[in-house]
């Protein structure tokens, strides 16, 4: 048993070495969204399950958006506070959908912004079906500049990783 236990105690101080973050903790409650910031000494890296980001204090605004007939609800945690718990900064961020769409975000928008990573609309939990698990979301009603198209590419749904430079 203490064989396992002096292999457990290495395998953590070589992630901690490494900078790794992991927050998944069973397979039940898979990742569903991982952030890395390549260029950073030591590497970052945060797996979250969508446990962690619920338990995280969550935002809830009412916008209309482009992809929606009429104002929505969404709900989720604030941007910064997700990066904040992965430890990373930068200057961009490149958001990564399940289908592999990808745009750069400047990193400033979530210090600005409360941007939010929606996990509900209307109160549904959001399913690749319907833009989840994850979806990044603007208050676009609360400011005008918002409200442009570079903004409008931003706000990308089925998020799966944030690449942050």
């Amino acid at each position: 048993m203490k064989f396992h236990t002096h292999w457990a105690r290495l395998a953590l101080a070589f992630s901690v070495c490494l900078g790794s973050i992991t927050v998944a903790h069973a397979q039940s409650d898979p990742v569903v969204l991982t952030i890395t910031a390549p260029k950073a000494a030591p590497l970052v890296a945060a797996s979250f399950t969508m446990k962690f980001l619920k338990s995280l204090p969550q935002r809830s605004f009412v916008t209309k958006t482009p992809y929606y007939k009429d104002p929505v609800k969404f709900t989720g945690p604030l941007l910064r506070d997700v990066l904040a718990a992965a430890k990373v900064k930068g200057e961009l961020m490149n958001a990564i959908a399940l289908d592999d769409y990808q745009i750069k975000i400047p990193f400033s928008d979530a210090m600005d912004f409360d941007v939010i990573l929606a996990h509900q609309i209307n109160g549904e939990t959001l399913t690749p079906k319907n833009k989840g698990p994850l979806f990044i979301v603007y208050p676009l009603d609360s400011k005008p500049e918002l409200q442009t198209v570079r903004v409008y590419e931003r706000m990308v749904w089925q998020l799966k990783a944030l690449r942050v430079e």
